[in-house]
């Protein structure tokens, strides 16, 4: 099941921001009940984030990297492939995070199948939107 999302946020050091979108040491922890595990470099490692997903909580593990830079236009692409530890579920995703004045976007592209896609695209798309939006709020304090 594919899900997109799309969301705005402003933000007060721009420069900031993008230090944090440009590093997954730094981007990882703004989203909620996420954690690096380990980290190759700045732009690549794997992550582990748990998810209330209904009421059933669940923990993905996977590698996360940061496929596209682009520091002239403050835009970063990243990508992640989670799977949930007991096996039963698959993510990957593509998250393009552009900043620009004091604002910017989030796009994401979901995949989910398994367990977590039986959920239901309404809870998976409300799980992943409010994901984003703890991200960006995040995003804006870091």
């Amino acid at each position: 099941m594919a899900t997109q999302l799309k969301e705005s946020f402003t933000v007060s050091d721009p420069d900031q921001a993008w230090g944090v979108i440009s590093d997954v040491n730094k981007l990882v922890p703004c989203i909620p009940g996420a954690k690096v595990i380990s980290a190759d470099s700045s732009t690549k490692g794997k992550a582990e984030i748990e998810v209330q997903m209904g009421s059933m909580g669940m923990t993905f593990s996977g590698p996360v990297e940061i496929v596209e830079q682009d520091a002239g236009s403050c835009r970063a692409v990243i990508k992640a492939k989670p799977k949930e530890a007991s096996g039963q579920s698959n993510a990957d995703g593509t998250v393009t995070i552009t900043i620009g004045g004091d604002g910017g976007t989030v796009d994401a592209v979901a995949n989910v199948s398994g367990k977590a896609a039986s959920m239901g695209e309404g809870t998976v798309q409300a799980v992943l939107q409010q994901l984003i939006k703890q991200f960006t709020s995040n995003l804006a304090k870091a």
